[in-house]
């Protein structure tokens, strides 16, 4: 679990309230469903309208790895390329092929099987680079997913301001009715600017940082392979992928 990310959001969110206490304002008043519905319901239409359903529905199991941060073991996947570089310069390629089957993702599993078939490390390259490729372009749309949610956002909550100066103007009659749509005009405002910048934008920056991480991690492997493919000395194999870890 992301402790920092649990802290931001709570952090943020009682800092808006907090400021609304010391104002002198109730805290209920920013507590409205119709333009929580507004600038939701709106901002939710918006992405499904643009996003295909397999990049939607990735999104939405992404978002759980804001404040559950997925565990991409590089420095252990570190440790394991630099053996792989020992066994494979003391009892050749071929002593690497009963770790292919211990493998659980499809890309190491794929790349350790290609140094095993001894194929160049301009092959490898080029089929892992494919494998890395599919992988970030399903994933950094999804991440973006919520960078164009907090877009969208701020403008649904124009959107319900108006609609809430709208009610106002058909109850100018009746005074005692006029609070109710001002309450929705300013406080859909409130919704959309305070969802797009205290969780849409930070979970979509989160997102594709974690996105480029494991990215960064992959590439670390395929490099790995590449200098064990061509015999490298595994001191070097082992120096060389350092600078993945910093």
């Amino acid at each position: 679990m992301d402790i920092l990310s649990i802290f931001g959001l709570v952090f943020g969110l009682m800092a808006v309230l907090i400021g609304q206490w010391l104002e002198g304002g109730a805290l209920s008043s920013l507590f409205q469903l119709t333009a929580f519905v507004i600038v939701m319901g709106g901002t939710l239409g918006a992405m499904l309208l643009q996003t295909p359903w397999n990049v939607f529905s990735l999104g939405m199991r992404m978002l759980l790895w804001v404040w559950w941060k997925p565990v991409f073991h590089t420095a252990e996947l570190h440790s394991q390329v630099v053996e792989w570089s020992k066994i494979a310069r003391r009892d050749g390629l071929l002593a690497l092929e009963p770790h292919v089957a211990r493998q659980t993702d499809p890309l190491i599993s794929k790349g350790l099987q290609m140094v095993v078939d001894g194929l160049d490390a301009q092959h490898i390259r080029a089929a892992l680079q494919v494998d890395i490729q599919g992988y970030e372009r399903l994933r950094w749309p999804a991440a973006r997913m919520w960078e164009q949610a907090a877009g969208y956002a701020p403008t649904i909550g124009m959107l319900g301001a108006v609609l809430g100066l709208v009610q106002v103007m058909e109850r100018l009659g009746d005074p005692a009715q006029l609070g109710a749509g001002i309450a929705v005009a300013f406080v859909s405002t409130i919704y959309g600017v305070g969802f797009a910048n205290l969780l849409f934008f930070p979970v979509a920056n989160k997102l594709k940082f974690l996105v480029q991480q494991q990215i960064a991690t992959y590439e670390m492997v395929v490099d790995g392979f590449l200098l064990i493919s061509r015999g490298e000395n595994p001191h070097f194999v082992q120096g060389k992928l350092e600078g993945y870890l910093s």
